[in-house]
C-alpha cells in the first residue's frame, strides 16, 4: 500500500471485497485484493520502484499481482462495464469508486478500507449487509445476473458462507427466473463455485433453496434427491463427499455427472467410487480389510460414511472408520521370483497362480506366514 501511495498518493489505493468484508465480521482471510486509481502500467512501475515483484496475471483487465515476502496481493484498476454477454466483460478503467463499487455483485463486497482501517462503502449498505449477514445484489438483481450468470452460483455461495435469517427476495425471485443462465458457463467455473459452496460450514439452506429455484438441476443436469445430502452435512464438511450425496446412485451416471463438471481425474474418480461396490455399516474387521485393500481407503471411508448417513449405526461406522486409519494397507508378500524359485517359468502360469495366491491371502485377512505353501499348492503339476 505504500508502494502504491508512493507513486499515486495516500488515496489511490484500498482494500477491496472479501478480505475487507471478512476482517469487519471476525472471519478468516484467504486472498488479499486491492483496487486502486492506478493504471496497470503504473502499478507495474510503482511495485518496481519499491523493489516488489509484479505479475500480469490479468493486465488486459486491469489486474497486476504484486508479491511482498511471498505473499501476494492482487491490485486491480477502477473499472466500470462496458458491455457484457453473460459470461464476460469487457472494461474500462474509471477513477470513480462508486462506479468501481456498482459493478460488484453484492453490496457486503463492494466495501473498501485504507491502511489504516478506515471504511468506504459506496453502496451505502454494505457495511450494515456485512454486519447482519444480508446477501443482497449491488442495484437490479436481474441486471447483475445478466452480466455474469456465475454471479447465481454466487449468490447461493455467499448465502450458505455469510447468510444469516431469511434470504433476500428479490435476489432468490432473479435467480430463479434467470436459472437457465447457468448452462452458459464453462464447466470449470461451475464446479469450481459448486464446490466452494458445498465446504460451508452448513450448506443445507443454501442448497434448498437452489433446488427450489431449479438452479441445482441445471448445475447437476438432473434434479437432485436432497435426503442423503442433509444427513451427511451433519456429518462431514468434505465438500467433495457432500457432492457425492446429491448424485444417483449409479456409478456410470456418476462418472458422466461428474465429467461434465469437468471434475479434476481424483475428484471424479472418487465420486464413482463412492458409489461403487459395498461398504455397508455391517461389516467385518476382515470384509472391511479386503475391501480396503483392492479399493483403496478413501473409497472405503466415503462409502461407510455414505452407508452412515444413510441410517446406518453410528457406533458401527465409527469404529469401520477408525479400522481404516489404524490399518495399513500390505504388499502381496509374494512375486514372480518367488515361482521361479519354485521352478515355475516366467510366463502367462505366473499371473495366475500370483492372482490365486492373492484370493486366498485376502480371504484368510491377510496372513503374514505359510506363503510358500500357500504357492506350492498352487503350482500346475510337474
Amino acid at each position: 500500500m505504500a508502494a502504491l501511495a508512493a507513486a499515486g498518493g495516500p488515496d489511490c489505493a484500498r482494500f477491496v471485497g472479501g478480505c475487507v468484508r471478512n476482517a469487519l465480521i471476525g472471519a478468516p482471510i484467504d486472498d488479499i485484493d486491492i483496487a486502486t486509481l492506478l493504471t496497470p502500467d503504473a502499478v507495474v512501475a510503482a511495485l518496481k520502484a519499491a523493489g516488489l515483484r509484479s505479475v500480469p496475471t490479468g493486465i488486459e483487465h486491469g489486474t497486476v499481482t504484486g508479491l511482498s515476502e511471498h505473499q501476494p496481493f492482487e491490485i486491480t484498476t477502477l473499472r466500470r462495464d462496458v458491455s457484457t454477454d453473460g459470461r464476460r466483460a469487457t472494461v474500462a478503467f474509471t477513477t470513480d469508486w462508486a462506479e468501481d463499487a456498482g459493478r460488484r455483485d453484492f453490496r457486503l463486497n463492494a466495501l473498501y478500507a485504507d491502511a489504516d482501517g478506515v471504511i468506504l462503502d459506496p453502496t451505502g449498505l454494505g457495511y450494515d449487509d456485512a454486519l447482519a449477514g444480508r446477501i443482497v445484489f449491488v442495484g437490479e438483481p436481474e441486471g447483475r445476473i445478466r452480466e455474469d450468470y456465475l454471479r447465481i452460483l454466487r449468490f447461493y455461495r455467499f448465502y450458505a458462507w455469510y447468510g444469516r435469517g431469511e434470504p433476500d427476495a428479490a435476489a432468490v425471485a432473479a435467480c430463479a427466473a434467470l436459472a437457465e443462465g447457468v448452462e452458459q458457463l464453462s464447466a470449470e467455473r461451475v464446479s469450481k463455485e459448486l464446490l466452494k459452496l458445498l465446504a460451508a460450514p452448513d450448506p443445507r439452506h443454501a442448497v434448498r433453496l437452489m433446488d427450489e429455484a431449479g438452479v441445482l438441476g441445471r448445475v447437476l443436469g438432473q434434479p437432485g434427491d436432497l435426503t442423503l445430502f442433509e444427513a451427511m452435512t451433519d456429518l462431514s464438511g468434505d465438500a467433495v463427499l457432500r457432492l457425492s450425496t446429491l448424485l444417483p446412485d449409479d456409478p456410470a451416471c456418476v462418472g458422466e455427472i461428474a465429467r461434465g463438471l469437468r471434475l479434476s481425474n481424483a475428484q471424479r474418480d472418487r465420486q464413482v467410487e463412492a458409489v461403487s461396490g459395498t461398504a455397508t455399516t455391517v461389516l467385518s474387521e476382515p470384509q472391511a480389510r479386503a475391501i480396503i485393500y483392492r479399493d483403496g481407503r478413501q473409497a472405503f471411508e466415503d462409502r461407510v460414511m455414505r452407508a452412515w448417513a444413510a441410517g446406518g449405526d453410528a457406533k458401527v461406522s465409527r469404529r469401520l472408520l477408525a479400522l481404516a486409519q489404524a490399518w495399513s494397507r500390505p504388499s502381496l508378500p509374494v512375486g514372480g521370483r518367488d515361482l521361479a524359485r519354485l521352478g515355475l517359468k516366467p510366463g502367462p502360469e505366473t499371473g495366475r497362480v500370483l492372482k490365486a495366491f492373492e484370493a486366498g491371502w485376502i480371504a484368510d485377512d491377510f496372513p503374514d506366514h505359510g506363503h510358500e505353501e500357500r504357492l506350492r499348492a498352487l503350482l500346475p503339476p510337474a
